[in-house]
């Protein structure tokens, strides 16, 4: 059975930010992982100081572009753009640009996912939650073009022109930025002597008390680790390396929390919770969910 794999996100860097361990070890295995970048991280800000020149900020976009190109080669995904306009992070109070992805409607914005879902097939796809991980606006807004876009994909009334509709059986919300991995870090890094890297940022990160007990799904990629700090690296503009991305070591990383983590918000096969495997219940099933 060929097993397809559908990341959808907001901007460049985000599929190496959240699940890449869960990618690479998907790819190891020759499952066939697409990745949907809703934007081109146009409005984006450049993190790394040593990428902060004038000259950087000029060719951002195209820099992102190049930075996405070689982050997929390093988990050997296939990605693609959906074209839409990043709509930056705007203050309080602040409008959102005339042509941000976040002011269309998702209905509307859903057709170019619609036509990579039923042109892949994918048996699971993965998406943000409803408040988008954290609240940007893009963020939130793929979780809702790609909910919307599960929903059409399915419906053979709806964008008849992007080819045979398609059911996808398993739909995950990507959760492992959630803080009790991070805690447990800083915990490990503690109990080893080498201080709390995460204590001033943990103090700051109020989370919903009910957050954990959503996780139904937890991938054991902790051996792709290496392979997901070298895709965010490969963001040069938006990862700095010397930032608390890489303040734990990676053999603490594995043993305080050795897996990526999501939760199963729909499935149209039988799901035996929890889980750790992503393809759990498809992978014995007839590859065929068209309807």
């Amino acid at each position: 059975m060929s097993l397809r794999l559908l990341h959808v996100h907001a901007h460049p860097d985000d599929e190496s930010s959240k699940g890449a361990a869960t990618t690479a070890y998907y790819v190891a295995q020759g499952v066939d992982v697409v990745v949907a970048t809703c934007t081109g991280g146009e409005r984006g800000s450049i993190l790394n100081p040593k990428m902060d020149t004038p000259e950087n900020w000029k060719n951002l976009p195209a820099l992102r572009k190049a930075e996405m190109e070689k982050a997929a080669g390093i988990l050997g995904i296939r990605q693609v753009w959906l074209g839409f306009v990043d709509s930056g992070m705007p203050d309080e109070g602040e409008e959102l640009p005339p042509d941000a992805f976040a002011r269309l409607d998702p209905a509307v914005a859903a057709g170019p996912l619609v036509k990579v879902i039923r042109e892949l097939r994918p048996q699971v796809l993965t998406t943000y939650d409803e408040s988008g991980g954290y609240p940007h606006p893009d963020h939130i807004q793929c979780h809702r073009v790609s909910m919307a876009a599960v929903e059409a994909a399915a419906d053979p009334d709806a964008w008849p022109e992007h080819g045979e509709p398609w059911q996808v059986p398993k739909v995950y919300y990507d959760m492992t930025l959630h803080r009790g991995r991070y805690a447990a870090f800083d915990a490990a890094m503690h109990e080893a002597g080498l201080g709390r890297p995460y204590a001033e940022w943990l103090a700051q990160w109020s989370e919903d008390t009910d957050r954990l007990s959503r996780l139904t799904t937890f991938v054991p990629c902790a051996d792709y680790f290496e392979v997901r700090n070298a895709a965010l690296l490969a963001h040069a503009t938006q990862i700095d390396p010397d930032g608390r991305w890489f303040a734990v070591p990676l053999e603490i990383q594995k043993a305080g929390w050795p897996t990526e983590d999501y939760q199963l918000v729909r499935s149209t096969v039988p799901a035996k919770l929890p889980e750790d495997d992503l393809f759990a219940g498809v992978r014995d099933e007839p590859d065929d969910y068209s309807i």
